[in-house]
C-alpha cells in the first residue's frame, strides 16, 4: 500500500507518494520539493515544519527519508554515489536521470556511515539466515 504526505497551505494541497519524492532543499523559509519524474514544488514552508509533517503523518518515510544536513531531506531509495572530497550526493531517479546535489562534508560522512552500518547489518542478516536455513 502507498503511504503519501500530504502538505496543506493556506492556498494549496498536495498529495505526494513517499517513494516518488526524490529530495527536499531548504531555500530560507522555503522548501523546494523535487519528485522523481522531474517535477518540482516550491512551499512558503520551512524544510524543518515539513520534517515535522512526515513524522506525524507517515512513520515509514523515517527508513527512506532522511534529513542531510540543514539544507536537505533525501530518499536515500535513490543514493547512487557519495563523494566526500568533492562535497557530491548523487541521485539516480527511476527513470535514469541522475541529479546532483552539493552537501556539507560533515553531514555528507553522517549519511556515509549510516548506509554503510545499514549495508553491514543487511549483509549479516542474510548471513544468518543462510546459516539457520542449512
Amino acid at each position: 500500500m502507498d503511504k503519501y504526505l500530504i502538505i496543506k497551505t493556506r492556498d494549496e494541497f498536495l498529495r505526494i507518494k513517499i517513494n516518488d519524492i526524490l529530495y527536499l532543499e531548504a531555500d530560507r523559509n522555503y522548501t523546494k520539493l523535487m519528485l522523481t519524474e522531474g517535477i518540482q514544488f516550491t512551499f512558503a514552508i520551512n524544510i524543518g515544519k515539513i520534517e515535522e509533517m512526515f513524522e506525524r503523518q507517515v512513520l515509514e518515510s523515517k527508513k527512506m527519508l532522511v534529513r542531510v544536513g540543514k539544507s536537505f531531506i533525501i530518499n536515500k531509495n535513490y543514493i547512487l554515489q557519495i563523494n566526500l572530497p568533492k562535497q557530491k550526493l548523487l541521485l539516480l531517479t527511476p527513470g535514469g536521470k541522475p541529479r546532483e546535489l552539493v552537501v556539507s562534508k560533515e553531514p555528507l560522512k553522517m549519511l556515509k556511515d549510516t548506509l554503510e552500518l545499514e549495508a553491514l547489518k543487511q549483509t549479516k542478516d542474510v548471513n544468518e539466515d543462510d546459516y539457520s536455513n542449512r
